[in-house]
């Protein structure tokens, strides 16, 4: 397609959509979320009961639990902040191609 048809289209369409700077809602936690988690955890609350306050699904929050876990002192502890950093950092794009990384896969 020649620029000034694809332009055309591009505006006929709308443009593009506007951008959106709130937090994703529903499917992936929210840091305040995970501080809730974090706290109620430290009160030594189980997964289900979490997961009954919150609104999520069980296997949810002892994911969360297990993904973000850091050992100290023989204890297993878990930190919104930390977990929310590395929940960033899996969402960053661009991500490289599952099939030039795993060997198997090829």
């Amino acid at each position: 397609v020649s620029v000034p048809v694809g332009m055309r289209w591009f505006r006929h369409a709308g443009g593009m959509p506007p951008l959106s700077l709130a937090e994703p809602s529903g499917r992936y936690l929210s840091f305040e979320e995970r501080e809730e988690i974090a706290l109620m955890r430290a009160k030594d609350k189980g997964v289900r009961e979490i997961a009954r306050e919150l609104g999520r699904d069980p296997a949810t929050i002892s994911r969360e639990l297990r993904r973000n876990a850091a050992t100290r002192g023989g204890r297993s502890e878990y930190r919104a902040l930390v977990a929310q950093w590395k929940a960033q950092e899996t969402a960053k794009r661009p991500k490289a191609a599952k099939l030039a990384v795993n060997d198997a896969l090829r």
